[in-house]
């Protein structure tokens, strides 16, 4: 079917002129016919590729049984979810909402009303740093605090006191009376695939428990066996008070969770938090289905696996072409290349390739490939960006040349 010729939909977004209409493992076929190698995973979210026969199975037979019941009535699956994911994390306590930006409004709502618990309404403050990106709604886009996506919205939200990356001085400089929290992403995924260093995280997790703030971990992109570990803070030796998740938590179905500790959830009370549709039968049986998978023997060993031959692979690309690549980060199966030329020229001439990616700060290409990735694939993959180097590199001389 032809799409209509004037779209209705509100156009915030800059979308190419391509529509997929099925998918399976990690490749997706266009309505043209022509297949795809995903390395997006819909931005981290397809975590078992498209199509996975025991995610399937799970949403259609739940959607037989029973698709939504209310917050105001028990629901057994959400239960005994959360308590899958108390027992696989420091948590005690999970609450079910559909996104990360609404994991994320959790998250900071918690790190608040538990000092007003605690007899400290004044500690509402969040202290954040530059480069992040912690959703869209009002709160997080003043959490992230970047212009471009403030700009024209009023004005911003209060409550938020913005670091340099890894500025530890400035951090402990910046707490104050009203200081509740500390907030990061171990991986800065939108910010450009940037590794928060494990010293750095061990620092903050200390100044916290000096200074009586909390600590938040936005695990939104990385959690949910991404990095290689269920959460990428158990890569970091270091144990966060209250964390969000979403993204791949439900393997496509909407999904977002807060999780937190006993002690930070306190003043989450009844009646101080609600979402509609959060935890609803459906999306509970998405995600039992992706935590069988997951948590299954061996599977975190092929993701970890895997990340170490991409890495190694895309390595020896930007040693071959350094006029195109400047740098590989990430860890796990969340690899950003910090591009020579515009991060946009590479993510166009990879889709050429039939090989789809995507964009983050710092001139980043990111490469998410569903973590049910083989190395068969990951080879497909370099293969197709080396030809997108080739062409890319000869045009970078031919310019040079011009211009000479």
């Amino acid at each position: 079917m032809n799409a209509p010729s004037t779209s209705h939909l509100l156009p915030t977004y800059a979308r190419v002129e391509l529509a997929f209409e099925r998918g399976e493992g990690v490749w997706l076929t266009a309505t043209n016919g022509d297949r795809y190698l995903d390395f997006t995973s819909g931005v981290a979210v397809n975590a078992l590729g498209h199509g996975h026969p025991q995610l399937v199975a799970a949403i259609s037979e739940q959607a037989q049984k029973l698709i939504h019941v209310s917050n105001l009535y028990r629901i057994p699956e959400a239960e005994r979810l959360a308590a899958r994911l108390c027992e696989a994390s420091f948590a005690d306590l999970v609450f079910f909402c559909n996104s990360g930006a609404e994991a994320m409004e959790c998250a900071i709502k918690t790190a608040r009303k538990c000092h007003a618990a605690n007899g400290q309404p004044e500690r509402f403050r969040i202290i954040t740093f530059e480069g992040a990106f912690h959703g869209r709604t009002l709160a997080t886009l003043a959490a992230g605090g970047q212009k471009k996506y403030l700009d024209g919205f009023g004005p911003v939200v209060d409550g938020f006191d913005q670091m340099p990356f890894g500025d530890l001085e400035a951090t402990k400089r910046a707490i104050g009376p009203a200081s509740a929290a500390i907030l990061i992403e171990p991986i800065m995924g939108e910010g450009g695939v940037r590794v928060v260093p494990h010293e750095f995280l061990r620092a903050l997790r200390s100044l916290c428990d000096e200074r009586g703030l909390l600590l938040i971990f936005d695990e939104v992109q990385t959690g949910v066996g991404r990095t290689g570990e269920l959460f990428a803070y158990q890569r970091t030796g270091v144990v966060p008070d209250i964390m969000a998740l979403a993204k791949a938590l439900g393997g496509g179905f909407p999904l977002g969770a807060c999780l937190a500790t006993a002690a930070a959830g306190k003043g989450m009370t009844a009646g101080s938090h609600g979402s509609t549709f959060g935890g609803n039968p459906l999306a509970m049986a998405a995600a039992h289905a992706v935590l069988d998978v997951v948590l299954a023997d061996g599977f975190l060993d092929h993701v970890r696996r895997c990340g170490l031959v991409l890495k190694q692979k895309l390595a020896e690309i930007k040693d071959r072409f350094p006029s195109v690549i400047a740098e590989v980060r990430g860890e796990g199966l969340l690899v950003g290349l910090r591009a020579v030329v515009p991060n946009g020229e590479l993510v166009d001439e990879l889709r050429a390739e039939k090989l789809i990616t995507v964009a983050a700060g710092d001139n980043v290409v990111r490469l998410l490939p569903p973590l049910i990735v083989s190395e068969a694939e990951i080879a497909e993959a370099v293969r197709r960006l080396e030809r997108a180097c080739t062409r890319l590199s000869e045009r970078t001389t031919r310019q040079r040349g011009t211009a000479g």
